[in-house]
């Protein structure tokens, strides 16, 4: 497991990292490394509740599908948070089928609540939360055809997003990028600017091989404060 403790826009963060153990059943490799996490979370003062984002990594779409559903009967309640998911049989140092980023956030003040938006209607992730005056999106996907036509679709639902949790892209601080391998990352940066401005943003990249379902190039998380 990896574990880093950083701060943020003023709050303490802990990021967790993990592969499942190979051998399991894929829901028990998942439950497993959220066990874990619970632990470590634990002995810092906090609890899987303080989960603000995840990440799933897979080797195939059987993994990335067991893996998700488990995700959501674990993160349920004051647990759930902004989600993505990727087929990526690269990032595996094991013989693991599933792995997991976990995002924790220690608040300012103990009690604080969660504000969890839903789609409309509800799909599995989260259209967005808020904590503590900070606001993360879950993953963001399109099936158009062409990774321009999927960037300007997924940057105006992203912009709604934002305008309903009375944010901007003025104050989005991190944009992650998740690439389908065949793509050009150059192509990627060149959509990106001819819909949004958003210098002040931090940008991440990541090449991936595989998300919920075919056809789809590119996800996209972000970020930002109120």
């Amino acid at each position: 497991m990896r574990k880093t403790i950083f701060d943020w826009l003023g709050k303490e963060f802990i990021g967790l990292s993990s592969e499942g153990k190979a051998g399991l059943p894929l829901p028990e490799q998942t439950g497993e490394i959220f066990q874990r996490f619970d632990r470590e979370l634990r002995d810092a003062g906090l609890s899987l509740e303080h989960t603000v984002r995840t990440r799933l990594w897979a080797r195939d779409s059987e993994g990335r599908n067991l893996g998700s559903a488990e995700r959501v009967k674990i993160l349920s309640g004051r647990a759930r948070s902004a989600s993505s998911s990727f087929i990526a049989p690269i990032h595996f140092d094991s013989e693991a089928r599933v792995a997991l980023d976990l995002l924790a956030m220690r608040p300012s003040q103990p009690g604080l609540a969660k504000t969890l938006k839903e789609y409309d209607p509800p799909i599995v992730p989260l259209r967005y939360l808020i904590y503590d005056e900070v606001v993360f999106l879950s993953g963001v996907t399109s099936t158009l055809p062409a990774l321009e036509n999927q960037v300007a679709e997924i940057l105006s639902r992203i912009s709604g997003s934002l305008a309903d949790a009375s944010t901007s892209w003025e104050k989005v601080v991190k944009v992650s990028f998740f690439l389908h391998r065949g793509q050009k990352l150059e192509a990627l940066k060149e959509s990106f600017g001819k819909v949004i401005r958003a210098a002040s943003a931090q940008a991440e990249y990541a090449l991936v091989d595989g998300y919920s379902a075919a056809g789809k190039l590119i996800e996209i998380e972000v970020t930002a404060t109120k």
